[in-house]
């Protein structure tokens, strides 16, 4: 069954597979990231109309951030029941709940109409995104690397990876055609709900094709083992969440602070550059928007690239290149905002964004390949989502505390610097995966070298005790 399972998908197919999860994740970002845009631009004057502006901005990404706080609980669920159940399955369900709450909050009265009932309405549908997000992103870059050719895996699993710069290339390209062609008080007035309510459209898509794939051929052959042993032992496998914290800790640790510097930069550089671009810039909304939309094409074109290098130079090298990167940019990046043309504010969003690539990239072929089959859904999602806690949910709302308190983009430099720091130390720490081959966890595999890590997760997939 690992034979079978390591031999090369047909091309159409695994392009097909690619298209299911690429699909899927532009959807779920554009729901995700149209939240955010929103939030900087509307939500303060919908939600929080009787506070200070800066004030309302605060509180408009703090309920940006709830859908954060969700993540990590829709990891632990959708995790455990990926691993149980299959990819597959589970990210049908993600789709439907992102979607349908998305679509929900175009329907949503406002505090003009419902009054402190609106804000609270606000953050029960986000918590629903961060929820059904969480449980998204483990299952579309495994569907990928579990089909996926192993030579080239670092490339198409960067190809889900797409979905956040595509879904945020859709989502402000959307607001800024809306911008451009309503007056503002018509945009306040209604114009916003329309992209919200476009996610219902793009959800019935997205099922139409992913339910048209296969389960991962990687997690059947697991499955078949795991009932082959059930059946001659009567031994049940202990739950994933159990297996994963006691034999993959400090995997998860690792990939929790290698997301740090890319959660914090990609929301600093994307969701507060809208907030910085608009008050201490001078730059108008139209202007902030076009900037992020162009740089989020070229953010889309070269993950590929990042994604194809990992597979020829290593997992660690190309993170660690994304990670000095963006801590060595963050002064350029504020100086040329401050500069005050579109020019240089498209030119400090498109380097940070192709910074951050370099991180972004590999992640989802370097966190597959650091787990063992039967729990792999689980540690991958625990570990890119719980940090998201700590390192995208504050991120927008911290920048512009920063702001507030001290006037300048210095503290905010810093903020990522640290993130960037704290990133290398993770990533250096981790041992190097490419050549790691998925479906040979669980089977025995020679004790030498990188094949160590691969021992130790057949000890991982190795059934409870009775």
């Amino acid at each position: 069954m690992a034979a079978s399972a390591t031999a090369p998908p047909e091309p159409s197919n695994l392009r097909r597979i690619v298209a299911a999860s690429l699909i899927g994740t532009t959807i779920e970002w554009y729901d995700f990231f149209l939240y955010g845009s929103a939030a900087a631009l509307v939500f303060n004057k919908l939600f929080f109309p009787d506070s200070d502006p800066l004030v309302g901005t605060l509180l408009s990404f703090l309920t940006y951030a709830v859908g954060f706080a969700a993540r990590p609980l829709g990891a632990l669920v959708f995790g455990h029941y990926g691993d149980r159940l299959g990819r597959k399955k589970l990210l049908v369900l993600s789709l439907l709940l992102m979607g349908g709450a998305t679509f929900a909050i175009g329907l949503l009265p406002t505090h003009a109409t419902i009054g402190s009932a609106a804000p609270v309405l606000l953050t029960v549908l986000r918590l629903v995104q961060g929820f059904a997000l969480g449980g998204e992103w483990g299952g579309a870059v495994l569907l990928v690397s579990e089909h996926g050719d192993a030579r080239r895996r670092g490339f198409w699993a960067s190809w889900p990876q797409t979905g956040a710069p595509a879904g945020q290339l859709l989502a402000t390209g959307v607001l800024a055609a809306l911008t451009a062609v309503l007056s503002e008080s018509a945009f306040i007035s209604w114009g916003w709900r329309i992209p919200f309510l476009l996610s219902g459209v793009l959800v019935f898509v997205g099922l139409w094709i992913r339910l048209s794939v296969d389960e991962s051929p990687v997690f059947k052959a697991a499955l078949a083992q795991a009932e082959q042993r059930k059946a001659e032992s009567g031994q049940v496998e202990k739950m994933p969440l159990v297996a994963v914290l006691r034999h993959h800790w400090r995997d998860i640790l690792i990939a929790m602070g290698a997301r740090m510097a890319e959660n914090i930069s990609y929301y600093v550089v994307t969701a507060f550059i809208l907030v910085y671009a608009t008050t201490s810039a001078g730059l108008s909304k139209q202007t902030a928007l076009n900037a992020v939309l162009i740089a989020s094409a070229v953010h889309f074109a070269v993950i590929p690239f990042w994604g194809a290098l990992s597979d020829r130079l290593g997992r660690r090298p190309v993170y660690l290149i994304g990670a000095v990167g963006v801590g060595a940019w963050m002064f350029p990046f504020f100086a040329l905002i401050d500069a005050g043309s579109f020019g240089s504010l498209l030119l400090a969003v498109t380097v940070g964004l192709v910074l951050h690539g370099a991180m972004y990239a590999p992640q989802a072929a370097f966190f597959s390949e650091m787990f063992a089959t039967r729990m792999r859904y689980s540690g991958a999602s625990i570990g890119a989502q719980f940090s998201s806690v700590a390192a995208g949910a504050p991120a927008p709302l911290i920048a512009t505390a920063l702001l507030a308190e001290y006037g300048g983009s210095t503290p905010i430099a810093l903020y990522v610097i640290a993130a960037a720091l704290l990133t290398v130390v993770a990533v250096a720490c981790a041992r190097e995966t490419r050549d790691r081959d998925l479906a040979s966890v669980g089977a025995g595999v020679p004790e030498d070298g990188a094949a160590r890590d691969a021992r130790e997760s057949n000890a991982a997939d190795a059934p409870a005790s009775a």
